[in-house]
């Protein structure tokens, strides 16, 4: 169809008004205080009042996973179409749209689909600025956690070695006053300061694991018997639990540079953790997977998931959401000392629909 032809003068003002949305919509994103749908909104209406019959246009724009329109889309119409791309992948498009009862194709302007095509370029850079905000962010959080954990471990490192000498002292007289004494309530004394350093000292060997200040044995060996016999381990907390398990290993037959007894401490600790916080009749599925330089552990729960709040504190020493003595706090802070050790990394994810992916990515070779 033959574009309509229009006068100098109507040509003009529909340049002003090109140029006036341009600096509208970039306005719009300038002034952006959070809320993308209040945004989209607005260029909704900036847009529908720039075209040439606006009491007739109807904008549509989606992106990612906004989809707003200033008013019903005709369901018998013409429109003009841009698509909104970031890095070369398609994430929506813009539209406007003339009802078929009252215009026709020839009523859009090469302008205004020039124009379309600008500012679903502007959306574009708009999207992915605030995505590399929210990546730098992100980054920045990760950072300073990391450091913080990092003067944690050297602060239990120092804290553990001090405590190792009076434990050891404190665990050899309860010993010998047992030993040696006949009084029964001596006896019943000294047991109870047996149990309590004995505790004591489970606790340094936690904070050893947290500080990587425990010697490891690396070899390299096939990662799957490690999983299979600590599962066979936990069967009965499956079972008293009334929770399933699935393993699946992409290959059986992968090897990998770890301490068996470690990883096996950080699977412990995980899986423990997992059935812990599921509910009954749930699964909790474990899943390996590799590629040429690393390996992942996932184990995915159903359990009610961690609260973003204290997302960025699970990994602290003596930090839990569990009922008093019912945890130490330090179950992941040791998971983490010996992820960190084996120069792999540690990240948290949700379970769609529902619950927790804990997920391991270790070197295979370091």
């Amino acid at each position: 169809m033959v574009p309509e032809s229009i006068s100098v003068e109507e040509k003009l003002q529909e340049r002003i008004k090109e140029l006036s949305c341009l600096y509208e919509v970039s306005s719009a994103l300038r002034e952006f205080d959070g809320s993308y749908e209040a945004t989209l909104e607005s260029i909704v209406q900036i847009l529908k009042n720039a075209w040439r019959f606006p009491e007739l246009a109807t904008v549509e724009i989606q992106c990612e996973s906004y989809h707003l329109s200033s008013n019903l889309i005709p369901k018998e119409g013409y429109s003009q179409k841009s698509i909104i791309k970031i890095s070369e992948n398609e994430v929506g498009f813009i539209k406007v749209h003339y009802p078929a009862s009252d215009l026709s194709k020839a009523h859009f302007l090469v302008e205004e689909q020039r124009l379309l095509d600008k500012i679903a370029d502007e959306i574009a850079l708009f999207f992915e600025r605030q995505n590399i905000k929210i990546q730098e962010e992100h980054l920045k959080q990760t950072a300073a956690r990391n450091d913080r954990l990092a003067i944690l471990g050297e602060i239990t490192a120092g804290i553990a070695h001090e405590l190792n000498t009076p434990l050891g002292n404190i665990l050899g007289f309860a010993e010998f006053i047992e030993e040696k004494t006949a009084e029964k309530q001596t006896k019943r004394d000294a047991q109870k300061i047996l149990n309590s350093a004995i505790y004591s000292r489970e606790v340094v060997k936690k904070l050893m694991f947290f500080s990587c200040d425990m010697p490891q044995d690396i070899k390299k060996i096939k990662v799957k018997p490690i999983i299979t016999q600590a599962l066979s381990l936990l069967k009965p907390n499956f079972k008293k639990a009334n929770i399933r398990f699935k393993f699946n290993i992409q290959d059986p037959a992968l090897k990998a540079q770890v301490d068996p007894i470690q990883l096996t401490q950080v699977f412990f600790n995980l899986v423990i953790n997992a059935i812990y916080y599921s509910p009954e009749n749930s699964q909790i599925v474990i899943a390996v997977y590799s590629d040429q330089t690393h390996y992942t552990i996932e184990i995915a729960d159903e359990g009610k998931g961690i609260d973003p709040e204290v997302k960025d504190k699970i990994f602290e020493p003596f930090y839990t959401t569990k009922p008093l003595g019912e945890g130490s706090g330090l179950g992941l802070s040791v998971v983490h000392g010996i992820i960190k050790s084996h120069k792999g990394e540690i990240s948290i994810a949700n379970n769609i629909p529902k619950g927790t992916i804990f997920k391991i990515k270790l070197p295979l070779n370091f």
